[in-house]
């Protein structure tokens, strides 16, 4: 008994090494972001509406993705995959940088979160 406590001990151990060790390759964001669309956006497949949002970036292995959730909405989230470009310096400031489909609809294409050293491409 003693022994399986040890071990489920060591691989919760592990799995946190692993963890943090992922999180030290990619400094260059945060996992949380705040954001305002003040139109319709499109992301990935979906239109997401005007309003206030929570990204949430996750990692699953090297592939990165967002995680757009309405605040204060009980709607589904959508998750989009996205490419971090190195920006060679610290964004001062939050930007968003779209595309006018033939709807003449906005399409996000980039985003630079202020504090980041990585633009996410979509």
């Amino acid at each position: 008994m003693h022994s399986s406590k040890v071990v489920g001990m060591l691989m919760c151990l592990l799995v946190f090494v692993a963890m943090a060790s992922a999180r030290a390759k990619n400094p260059a964001v945060h996992d949380v972001y705040h954001i305002t669309f003040t139109a319709p956006v499109h992301i990935g497949d979906a239109l997401l509406p005007a309003g206030d949002y929570t990204i949430l970036h996750e990692m699953e292995g090297q592939d990165h993705y967002m995680v757009f959730r309405e605040d204060g909405k009980k709607t589904s989230d959508l998750k989009v995959k996205c490419t971090l470009v190195q920006l060679g310096y610290k964004a001062s400031k939050t930007e968003t940088i779209y595309e006018l489909n033939a709807s003449n609809e906005r399409v996000l294409e980039q985003i630079v979160f202020a504090g980041d050293t990585a633009r996410h491409v979509f």
